[in-house]
C-alpha cells in the first residue's frame, strides 16, 4: 500500500522519476491531510486497489498549482486541484479533465448554534456574524450570500473577526457573535467543542464544489481498464467510510497515512463527520462523483466576477466527465 510522501520541492518534475509502472497510479494532492481523502485512504487500507491489480501512491505538493503542473508533465496520474486554478488552466490550453466530483459541498458555510431563531440569512439582519479574518475566503463568501439576501455591511449586520473554529467557540458562548461563517475545519472543531450547528447557508450557494479528482485526457484515453479500476475500489471506499460501523478502522487507517491528524481523537471523529457531509453526493441516485453542469455554470460566473477568469470557457461541457459513473458505481 503507497503512503504520503512530502513532494514540497522546487520542481514538481524532481518529486517521482519516471513514469508510472503498469497498475500504479500516483495521485498529486495539494496538502498532506489523509481525512480529506477518505474515499481513496479507504480504499487504500482496505485492499480495494490491490484487488483491481493497481497500487496507489500519494504526493502531497503545495497547492493546487503544483498539483496541475505534475498531471502536465506526467509525474503524476491523478490529481486534487480546486475548480479555480483547474478553470485557469483549461483557459491556458491544458488537456486536463475533471473525473470525480470529490466534494460536492462547498468549503464553506453560514452556520448558526443549534435551536436559534435565525433560520435563514435574511434573519441575520441586526445580527454579528463571526469570521476567521477580515479578508478571507470565508468572509467573501458569507457576504456574497448576505448581499443576496438584501442586507448592507454595516448597516444591517456586521463582521466580527474571531478567528478559527476554536476561537468562535468562546465567541458563541460569550454571545459575541450569532452566526459564523464557517470552513469545514471550524465545523468540526464546534462540533467537538459541543456547540452544535445548524446550516443556514443557500442551497445554490453549497454547490461550490471543493478540490475534485483531475486527469489528463491522453492519460484517460490510454488506461482505460486502470481508469475504471481505481473509480471501482474508490467508490467501494467513499461507502465503506460513510459507514458508522467502520469508523474505528478507518481512524487507523487514516494514522497509517498522517498520524499527526488522528492525535485528537474527538476532533478526528468531528473532522470525519464533516467530511462524509460533504463528500456525499446531493443526489446519491446518480452516483458517487456526478457532476452537474450547473455548479459548473456558478465556478465559472464566480470567477469572472472576481476577475479570475477574462471571459467564458469556449465549452465548458469539455472540462468534465460523467462517462465512469455508472461504471464506478456498479450500475
Amino acid at each position: 500500500m503507497g503512503h504520503f510522501k512530502a513532494g514540497l520541492v522546487a520542481s514538481v518534475a524532481l518529486f517521482f522519476a519516471g513514469q508510472a509502472a503498469a497498475g500504479t497510479i500516483t495521485i498529486a494532492v495539494p496538502n498532506p491531510s489523509a481525512v480529506l481523502l477518505l474515499p481513496i485512504v479507504a480504499a487504500m487500507g482496505e485492499g480495494y486497489f490491490a484487488e483491481e491489480g493497481i497500487e496507489v501512491n500519494i504526493e502531497a505538493l503545495n497547492g493546487s498549482g503544483a498539483v496541475l503542473q505534475a498531471l502536465a508533465s506526467g509525474q503524476a496520474q491523478i490529481g486534487n486541484p480546486g475548480a479555480g486554478p483547474f478553470l485557469q488552466a483549461r483557459t491556458r490550453g491544458l488537456d486536463v479533465k475533471l473525473i470525480y466530483r470529490l466534494n460536492p459541498l462547498s468549503s464553506f458555510s453560514l452556520v448558526v448554534p443549534e435551536g436559534s431563531d435565525v433560520t435563514s440569512a435574511a434573519a441575520l439582519k441586526g445580527k454579528v456574524i463571526g469570521v476567521g479574518t477580515a479578508d478571507g475566503s470565508e468572509t467573501a463568501f458569507a457576504r456574497s450570500i448576505l448581499k443576496e439576501a438584501g442586507l448592507e455591511e454595516g448597516k444591517d449586520y456586521s463582521f466580527l473577526v474571531v478567528g478559527d473554529g476554536g476561537q468562535a467557540t468562546a465567541g458563541f458562548l460569550r454571545k459575541d457573535i450569532d452566526a459564523y461563517a464557517a470552513a469545514t475545519s471550524d465545523a468540526a472543531i464546534l462540533n467537538a467543542r459541543g456547540v452544535k450547528l445548524f446550516n443556514i447557508t443557500p442551497e445554490k450557494y453549497k454547490t461550490f464544489f471543493g478540490n475534485s479528482l483531475a486527469a489528463m485526457q491522453p492519460w484517460l484515453n490510454e488506461n482505460q481498464s486502470e481508469v475504471e479500476g481505481f473509480g471501482r475500489a474508490m467508490v467501494r471506499g467513499a461507502k465503506w467510510a460513510a459507514d458508522p460501523a467502520n469508523r474505528e478502522k478507518l481512524i487507523a487507517h487514516i494514522g497509517e497515512e498522517n498520524p499527526q491528524e488522528i492525535e485528537d481523537r474527538a476532533f478526528a471523529n468531528a473532522l470525519i463527520d464533516q467530511i462524509i457531509i460533504r463528500q456525499t453526493p446531493f443526489d446519491i441516485e446518480k452516483g458517487y462523483g456526478y457532476q452537474d453542469h450547473a455548479a459548473w455554470e456558478a465556478w465559472q460566473n464566480s470567477l469572472i466576477g472576481s476577475g479570475d477568469l477574462k471571459e467564458p470557457l469556449h465549452d465548458l461541457n469539455a472540462v468534465y466527465t460523467n462517462q465512469y459513473i455508472n461504471t464506478w458505481n456498479g450500475k
